[in-house]
């Protein structure tokens, strides 16, 4: 498990969290998240001011767009908040459709993205079923397995060198006896994306593979929270390969996080056996209102996209600079080595005490010795580099 963060107030009532959330495995209670400490527990547990708190463990934007606050003034939506939504988020799925490219009929709403992974696993997967992920990845997709009672085939991705890319064979050859395929492109904690045909190839392979062995195709669950900030999605691959559900957010380029808006999009097939597992208006009004309207508008998610973009060159730069190795990121967030999973670990604690949280990792996970670093605005990100540095004086002393 990740460190946890105590309150020192004396006789608080309030529960231990973990700094960074983790999977974990109990004989007697299915896999969960951990979730990650308040702001207001990080200021307490490490004594410093809540305003001063800053996420950088998050991988959120720094502000929302302008358009969320005047939609949102308007109180203008399509029933009052007395009511439930519409059933069928007639509105919103029409936005994502004309954003996406796609039919009405290929998209489903959930609550964030999450929801639309959790529904997956509903849907496709059972006990005594299997699911591929390949790691380092999003931890959800193990965790959101291990609770349908499914088994977790894990593969290892490829090494640093050859950017974290998934190992195609080896996904192929787990892929023969699993329902499920989760995949994630641009990659979360890496901040890579796949080399280019790479997941066509994969798909291409797997439904040959099931064509020649007379049986039905995995259902590959492709994660694509990140796709603005690359500018490619791999929506067109539906056709070709019809048990494949695309996920998309709007808590990252969108800078909608709060909102809690995504889908899942695939052929109308695949659509209807995930329906049933939808719950009612888990979506608020007022989220689809401003979701459909930034989906319409475009303009706040570029500009926002632009700017994260060029902070993050700066930040990954500098963190190099300092010794801080910063792996080449496509996403709105930096991962950086730091040598060892000691000199993480002191390093992360050295930014709780500023109150900068960072994204740590598990002992025993395969990225021990590095930190994931969410790219904030400048005024935050020197905060953060302002810290490394005096960590990089502190253990230059030491030694």
């Amino acid at each position: 498990m990740s460190p946890a963060v105590t309150p020192r107030s004396a006789g608080s009532a309030a529960p231990a969290r973990a700094v960074t959330p983790a999977t974990f495995s109990s004989p007697t209670a299915p896999a969960g998240y951990a979730w990650e400490a308040t702001s207001e527990e990080v200021a307490a547990r490490y004594g410093v001011r809540i305003e001063d708190v800053r996420r950088f463990d998050l991988n959120t934007s720094p502000a929302p767009p302008a358009l969320a606050a005047r939609v949102l003034a308007t109180a203008r939506f399509d029933v009052p908040l007395s009511e439930y939504p519409p059933s069928d988020y007639r509105r919103l799925v029409t936005a994502a459709g004309a954003a996406y490219g796609c039919g009405r009929d290929e998209v489903i709403v959930g609550a964030g993205a999450d929801e639309i992974l959790d529904l997956c696993a509903k849907a496709f997967l059972s006990p005594g079923r299997r699911a591929v992920v390949p790691g380092p990845t999003y931890p959800m997709y193990r965790i959101l397995t291990e609770q349908r009672g499914a088994d977790v085939v894990s593969v290892p991705r490829r090494g640093p060198s050859e950017g974290y890319a998934i190992d195609v064979s080896a996904v192929r050859a787990a892929a023969r006896t699993a329902d499920v395929v989760w995949l994630c492109d641009p990659n979360n904690p890496t901040g890579r994306r796949e080399p280019d045909g790479v997941i066509p190839t994969l798909l291409e392979a797997l439904i040959g593979d099931a064509a020649g062995e007379a049986r039905r195709a995995p259902t590959i669950v492709l994660d694509e929270a990140y796709a603005e900030f690359v500018g490619r999605s791999h929506l067109a691959l539906r056709t070709a390969y019809p048990r494949l559900v695309v996920v998309r957010t709007l808590s990252k380029a969108y800078a909608l996080a709060g909102l809690r808006v995504g889908f899942g999009i695939a052929t109308p097939e695949l659509i209807a056996e995930l329906a049933p597992y939808r719950p009612p208006g888990s979506v608020s009004v007022p989220s689809i209102g401003v979701a459909a309207a930034a989906l319409a508008d475009g303009v706040g998610m570029q500009a926002n996209v632009a700017a994260v973009s060029a902070e993050r060159t700066r930040l990954a730069d500098a963190l190099d600079a300092l010794g801080w190795t910063a792996v080449p990121s496509v996403t709105n967030f930096v991962l950086v080595r730091l040598g060892s999973p000691e000199r993480a670990a002191a390093a992360a604690e050295a930014l709780l005490s500023r109150g900068l949280v960072p994204r740590t990792f598990g002992a025993r996970h395969p990225l021990a010795a590095f930190l994931r670093l969410t790219v904030r605005t400048a005024a935050d990100d020197d905060l953060l580099l302002d810290a490394a540095r005096a960590f990089e004086a502190g253990a230059g002393e030491e030694r």
